[in-house]
């Protein structure tokens, strides 16, 4: 009798936790573009289980019990967006903001690269790289968001830019001789093979996920040059080998024509902002296979801004003036030579939320609509390595899913508008 018994709650508890796991999320999408075509579809259903979708079916499917469904029919349904270069621990707001390396602390870092991470993640973009911080905040703030404790898209970070000595990534770029602190490679300076090697060790030592380097001189660091070459082909070597053996890739931010392709030639995996790019070296992209991430939101704000009177420093703001206007015209002509481009806006120079106004300015360019929102998720996800979880809506991927009203590909500035975001089958704005 106890034996009967006891196979009967069993029983009972095996057919209980059977039903409770067939519960599924049905989304029902008026139109969808899931990425794997550069077209629209109509009335689909994507079935999420757990955090994958599970199938995805022509028409509303009927929920069953337990079943819950979100309505997005009124919607175009898309992958969740990937910007490849953003900074999430600041965000420039004129003079002060060359001050607050002097007032803030790694606290305030960090409270700022949670708030500006959950302003990006409600943009629609659930998964970012991001291209350099100050004190490894973006390595906690990454942990704190597979933990669930904190909300934010999903974070590739280079931790600390690796910059040579006054390079653009020097963090005592500008200071007074009796306050400037002694950086090497820990804090990201290097000067030789040795220490690049160092440097990349000690960012896989610190939890980085990718390595930044600053091939040439920057727009916003205090310092003259906007596009001198600041590494040696030996040193670029060293960096990329390096990581290659602790399996990540490397980032490069580079203007200059002579610091791009020394980074290219030496085998990093993306160059960022490539302002200055000639014919020459879009061919020699293409023969590597580099990517491109052009950040060309970054390029109309600081020029923008060059015209206001004390916004920069008197030393940033003929760079900002020169080098700014210019990226959208060589983004332009990088598409027409089928150079590989991934999305990335710098956010963090203009306004972190903003990141799909980058989709208008390359649509502008020459970008068709379909291709510009490709960038952004397909392309994205070949340059980080995860096509294989994330990058298109697919059976057996991570449920990153969006929603904008109207058809962004009659309309590409209707992505700035995300109405519905969901990343790994958790529902953050509906």
């Amino acid at each position: 009798m106890r034996t009967t018994l006891t196979a009967l709650l069993l029983s009972t508890s095996l057919i209980l936790f059977s039903t409770a796991t067939l519960a599924v999320t049905l989304i029902h999408a008026g139109q969808a573009f899931t990425g794997a075509s550069e077209t629209l579809q109509d009335e689909i259903t994507i079935v999420v289980d757990g955090n994958r979708i599970g199938r995805i079916e022509s028409g509303f499917v009927k929920p069953q019990k337990g079943d819950s469904v979100i309505d997005l029919k009124d919607a175009t349904v898309l992958p969740g967006l990937m910007d490849m270069h953003v900074h999430l621990s600041s965000q420039n707001g004129g003079p002060q903001t060359y001050l607050e390396r002097f007032t803030l602390n790694e606290a305030d870092y960090a409270l700022n690269a949670a708030y500006y991470a959950k302003k990006t993640l409600m943009a629609g973009f659930t998964t970012v790289r991001n291209l350099g911080d100050s004190y490894n905040e973006t390595v906690a703030l990454r942990n704190a968001i597979s933990r669930g404790t904190a909300i934010g898209p999903r974070i590739y970070t280079a931790a600390k830019s690796i910059a040579t000595t006054g390079g653009h990534a020097d963090p005592s770029n500008g200071m007074a001789m009796n306050i400037r602190p002694d950086v090497g490679p820990e804090q990201g300076v290097i000067n030789g093979v040795a220490q690049a090697r160092e440097a990349v060790r000690q960012r896989y030592k610190d939890g980085a996920d990718v390595i930044k380097v600053t091939a040439t001189g920057g727009v916003l660091s205090v310092a003259k040059s906007g596009q001198n070459p600041q590494f040696m082909d030996d040193e670029l070597k060293a960096i990329v080998d390096t990581a290659n053996d602790y399996g990540m890739t490397v980032a490069v931010h580079a203007h200059g024509e002579e610091g791009m392709k020394r980074a290219i030639i030496a085998g990093v995996t993306s160059v960022e902002h490539g302002t200055y790019m000639t014919d020459e070296l879009m061919e020699v992209m293409k023969e590597h296979g580099t990517f491109y991430i052009p950040t060309i939101m970054a390029g109309e704000f600081v020029a923008e801004k060059a015209k206001i009177d004390g916004y920069f420093p008197d030393l940033v703001r003929p760079k900002a003036a020169a080098i700014g206007p210019l990226i959208q015209s060589t983004f332009g002509k990088a598409y027409k030579a089928g150079v590989k481009i991934a999305f990335g806006t710098d956010s963090g120079v203009s306004a972190h939320g903003d990141n799909a106004q980058e989709f208008g300015l390359m649509v502008e360019a020459g970008m068709p609509p379909a291709e510009a929102i490709k960038s952004a998720t397909v392309t994205s996800a070949k340059l980080l390595n995860i096509s294989a979880d994330i990058g298109t809506l697919e059976t057996g991927k991570l449920a990153d899913v969006i929603a904008v009203k109207g058809n962004p590909l009659q309309d590409i500035h209707v992505m700035e508008n995300v109405v519905f975001v969901m990343k790994d089958g958790i529902v953050f704005k509906q």
